[in-house]
């Protein structure tokens, strides 16, 4: 039995290693970005034409200024003091549709740190960087879903 016991501990040390050693880069998935010159109009088209439910904003060096959520745009687009025409959307830039500042982390940053961090600041992604800031890539929910898994059992 103490055989038996053993190699279940060391089967949850080596689960327990190997989830802790899992990286933000060995799983991140394409981000949604547009570069910060796009407009209200470039915004609507990428998210509607890709199904996409956010969009980063990033600098000229990939570097993520901000975030922009569909519901965000829904929003403004609701309020009654907004101009409902077509003109507006292509007046205002991209940039002025951002509510907070973009969460990064690092590709070697552990999954697991990416996921306690997203439920902390109730999140849905979190941005990739890579060494220089620039985004190389998005973790979620269902990125950590995915992959951890087949380290609990």
């Amino acid at each position: 039995m103490s055989i038996t016991k053993s190699r279940r501990g060391s089967k949850k040390t080596n689960r327990s290693t190997a989830a802790r050693a899992l990286t933000c880069g060995q799983v991140y998935s394409a981000p949604h970005v547009l570069f910060y010159s796009a407009t209200v109009a470039d915004v609507l088209e990428q998210i509607t034409e890709n199904n996409w439910d956010h969009i980063f904003i990033v600098n000229s060096e990939r570097v993520p200024i901000g975030r922009i959520h569909a519901v965000d745009i829904l929003k403004l687009v609701a309020r009654k003091t907004v101009n409902r025409d077509i003109a507006w959307m292509h007046a205002i830039s991209a940039v002025e549709l951002i509510t907070q500042e973009t969460i990064t982390m690092p590709k070697s940053a552990p999954l697991l740190k990416a996921g306690a961090l997203m439920l902390a600041h109730d999140l849905n992604q979190l941005a990739v960087v890579d060494e220089d800031g620039a985004i190389i890539g998005v973790v979620s929910h269902s990125t950590v879903a995915r992959h951890m898994p087949r380290f609990l059992f």
